[in-house]
């Protein structure tokens, strides 16, 4: 799609990452971008009413590293010269899962270890900087408008957050609703007569207190972060990250309604239950910088966009508001950076946008994803789902693949490449990886 005559206006629905990322992709195609955000947008890296989970733990996982450096060109080493670490994936990092600590070794994969604030303040930064870019003052998209028949996008209504505003409409050739878990977009088809998205729900109810904390350089013997996976047998888990301005952040997690305290002792007692003694050896005797914060997921929700029937032409939905994920894994913004790539190679077309044909490209993103962390969590037995039997076979084969790459570099260079989404599952079931984990056991 290029500048011209048609389509050379677009709204985003959210200005979090995913709304971010849309819009980089959607200048190069149209001559107007307008960003209409809830909350007033930070001038530094700030924390904001609208992200909460932004208190915690976030991973840039290895290939959401690789999108972004397409999408921004140098920005790795910009975190980087901004206090950012940088390392291996594997290398320089202390990874914990099935109940085994990976052996560290070079994998080629880039670790930045950054704030989500730092992160999404520098990707805003460069999205303010783009021709035609333009951020609403704090607004609520209140609805879509439509052709007749609510075939077409046509804008949407907007309600601009001070006193006595009323709502006005922003015309739009394109529509994109980043606006995350909390979009209305499933109500506003059904205001049109449209059908609502079939949902899946995977509960988890899944608890984080997080807190920053001064530490030396060497807390970690130098590593730059320790994550240690809830097991079925130890249903917690934790992550240390060294993050800008030497900074140190942990996050404790636990499923199914187990609650990190937020008092001081009883935060250091759930670090002390954690299968291995990396994090609590590092904090217990540490100056924390703020008091303990606390958030809840209560499920992984996907919204099956792809199979309805019907979708107003120029919408389309991205990110969170097509699949939210349990956080744990870090999965939500490499997926909607993964989502951006697809809509910028469609936006080079000169023909109309075809919307169902990228929303089930965006679904193919997700699908991989989903499935990792589904039969993640369905490896906990009070996680209520179906659990065929290959989801079986594979948690099974997953364990005893980290058990091996306990010792052998290859194998555990071959595990991040797929939790970093880099590669496929399938890249797990290849002859040799099999092979390696029969033979370490």
């Amino acid at each position: 799609m290029t500048k011209g005559p048609e389509r050379t206006r677009a709204v985003v629905i959210g200005g979090s990452m995913a709304g971010l990322l849309a819009a980089r992709a959607l200048v190069d195609a149209a001559a107007e971008v307008t960003v209409i955000e809830r909350d007033a947008l930070p001038a530094c890296p700030e924390h904001r009413r609208g992200v909460p989970q932004a208190h915690h733990a976030h991973a840039l996982l290895a290939r959401g590293q690789q999108a972004l450096e397409e999408l921004f060109p140098g920005i790795t080493a910009a975190l980087a010269a901004r206090g950012a670490p940088t390392g291996d994936m594997l290398r320089d990092a202390r990874l914990h899962f099935s109940g085994h600590r990976l052996r560290q070794a070079k994998s080629g994969l880039v670790l930045v270890s950054a704030s989500r604030i730092l992160l999404e303040d520098e990707v805003r930064r460069r999205v303010r900087a783009l021709p035609g870019v333009t951020f609403t003052a704090p607004s609520d998209v209140v609805g879509l408008t439509t052709t007749a028949g609510g075939e077409r996008v046509t804008g949407v209504r907007v309600l601009r957050r001070t006193d006595n505003s009323a709502a006005e409409v922003h015309a739009a050739d394109l529509v994109i609703d980043a606006a995350g878990r909390a979009s209305r977009l499933p109500a506003w088809l059904e205001t049109l007569g449209l059908e609502r998205p079939v949902e899946d729900r995977l509960p988890i109810d899944l608890y984080y207190t997080s807190r920053r904390y001064q530490l030396g350089p060497n807390a970690l013997g130098g590593n730059v972060a320790s994550l240690q996976a809830a097991t079925p047998a130890n249903p917690r888990a934790g992550v240390l990250a060294r993050l800008e301005r030497d900074e140190w952040l942990l996050t404790l997690a636990g499923i199914l309604g187990d609650r990190p305290p937020t008092d001081p002792e009883g935060l250091l007692s759930f670090a002390r239950s954690l299968s291995f003694p990396d994090i609590y050896d590092a904090i217990r005797a540490a100056e924390p910088l703020d008091d303990p914060v606390s958030f809840h997921f209560p499920a992984s929700t996907r919204r099956r966009y792809e199979r309805l029937a019907r979708l107003p032409g120029g919408l389309l939905p991205l990110g969170d508001s097509l699949c939210s994920f349990n956080p744990i894994y870090g999965q939500g913004m490499t997926v909607a950076a993964e989502q951006t790539l697809v809509l910028q190679r469609y936006l080079h077309l000169r023909d109309s946008l075809p919307t169902r044909r990228i929303v089930r490209d965006f679904a193919r993103v997700v699908d991989g994803a989903w499935e990792m962390a589904r039969g993640a969590d369905l490896a906990f037995p009070g996680v209520p789902g179906q659990r065929s039997w290959p989801q079986r076979f594979m948690t099974a084969y997953i364990a005893r693949l980290h058990s091996a790459a306990a010792h052998d570099e290859r194998l555990a260079v071959a595990f991040v490449r797929v939790s970093g989404m880099v590669d496929a599952v399938t890249a797990l079931l290849r002859p040799q990886v099999v092979l390696r984990v029969a033979f370490r056991h």
